[in-house]
């Protein structure tokens, strides 16, 4: 069968476009006083040594860059196929994970609170006993607890869609 017969749900996630231009505000900033900052190490006569601060602005000036770009690419993809659940964070994993149903103890749609419970949005991980959790916006999401007792949120604008899809694909 082909990927897309066997497709179930399909949700693509990214951040918020308002969180992606207050970066590049925070990277355009930090570029322009690092750019400066190099500027005057390297046209100071009293500098003696200019490679170490040379590269350190290079450096400083490059964070904000990746960053902000990191920020711009990334993306959750959260697929339901009669096989199981696929889920994929670009670039961070190239490609989708695979949640068997049969590995699969529970599942429900759920709110939760990102920052108290996972430390924020992206590839998280609890050190409450929550387990992972997949996010990128939101405080909404389904809930996954394993055979093996491992717990995994998946963060969705659609948990009960998501929920709907997981168990209809266990059926």
């Amino acid at each position: 069968m082909s990927e897309e017969k066997d497709l179930i749900f399909r949700e693509v996630q990214s951040f918020s476009s308002t969180l992606r231009w207050l970066l590049v505000v925070f990277m355009a900033v930090s570029v322009v006083i690092f750019a400066v900052a190099l500027w005057e190490t390297i046209t100071n006569p009293k500098t003696t040594n200019t490679l170490a601060p040379t590269l350190l602005s290079i450096i400083a000036m490059a964070i904000p860059i990746v960053v902000t770009i990191l920020f711009f690419i990334l993306k959750m993809e959260t697929e339901v196929r009669t096989d199981g659940l696929y889920v994929r964070f670009y670039p961070f994993h190239i490609r989708f994970r695979k949640f068997s149903g049969e590995n699969l103890a529970e599942f429900y749609a759920r709110t939760y609170k990102p920052i108290l419970e996972y430390g924020g949005w992206g590839i998280r991980c609890s050190f409450t006993g929550k387990g992972k959790a997949y996010n990128v916006s939101g405080n909404k999401g389904v809930q996954l607890v394993f055979t093996n007792g491992k717990k995994l949120l998946i963060g969705s604008q659609k948990p009960d869609e998501l929920a709907a899809a997981i168990d209809t694909m266990l059926k």
